[in-house]
This record gives structure tokens, C-alpha cells and sequence, in this order.
């Protein structure tokens, strides 16, 4: 099931995108994960993503949009591979025509998932958000 974060989610949210970048991002610089580590604790504080929960109602998975834009998509490592991801960008298509997101160009296994789901390749920045030395690959889904 997919429903809108509560509260009482945060700390499991936090807790996926820290197993999750663990799992994927070995790209990434340990000071510069302790510096996006207390940003995404602020941000997390403050958004209400989308959660995919299990039948005990626990977030498996999250993603946050502003608007067709998928601003994050994570997946405790534990259910890599298990449709979690794919199931909230495909909620992500019902609320929305079309989708953006902008991916790590070094983490090659969201890249290749975003393109088995049919997201093309637009455009590249050669920092994150941030303006971290961490490329981006922008990527679109058309209906």
C-alpha cells in the first residue's frame, strides 16, 4: 500500500535513506555524506513523502515529488528488487502525465532502473544540488 507519510514515519524514512545510500552510494565522500546526512534529517523533518508500507503498515520505501518531479525515491536495501520502487513511480504516473528526476550518474543501478522503467536521458550538471562534485544525469518519462 502507498500512502502519505504521518509523523510517526519519520524515523523509519530516515533510517531507509541511510540503509539505502549505504547500499548504493559508496560514490559518495564520508565528510560529504555527514554534511547531506544533516541536511536529509532537516528535510525529512519538514516533507511528507509518499510511503510504500508492508502489511504491518511499516515504510519499506519512500518518494517525495514537487510535482512531476520525483525530488527522492528510496528503498531499504532489504527489498531491492522486490517491485518497491517501481510501485511508487508508477503512483507517482497517476497523479502526474509525465515525470522527471534527476539521478547520480555514478550510481549506476538507479540509472539503469529508472530506464527500464522508461526514462529517458535529457540533459547532465556536472555537480548535485548541492553543488557537490557529484554529476547528475536528468532523465524524463513521457505517457
Amino acid at each position: 500500500m502507498i500512502r502519505l507519510a504521518t509523523a510517526a514515519d519519520g524515523p523509519r524514512t530516515l533510517e531507509i535513506w541511510r540503509r539505502a545510500v549505504a547500499a548504493t552510494h559508496d560514490f559518495v565522500s564520508a565528510s560529504d555524506l555527514t554534511r547531506i546526512d544533516g541536511i536529509v534529517v532537516d528535510w525529512l523533518a519538514t516533507s511528507r513523502p509518499w510511503v510504500h508500507v508492508d502489511e504491518t503498515d511499516t515504510a519499506v520505501g519512500f518518494m517525495a515529488l514537487t510535482g512531476a518531479h520525483v525530488d527522492a525515491l528510496f528503498v531499504d536495501p532489504a527489498r531491492h528488487g522486490a517491485g518497491v520502487g517501481r510501485a511508487l513511480i508508477a503512483h507517482a504516473r497517476t497523479l502526474h502525465g509525465a515525470l522527471t528526476v534527476d539521478v547520480n550518474e555514478q550510481n549506476a543501478r538507479a540509472v539503469g532502473f529508472y530506464e527500464r522503467l522508461g526514462f529517458q536521458r535529457t540533459g547532465r550538471s556536472p555537480t548535485d544540488g548541492l553543488g557537490m562534485p557529484y554529476p547528475l544525469l536528468h532523465m524524463t518519462w513521457r505517457a
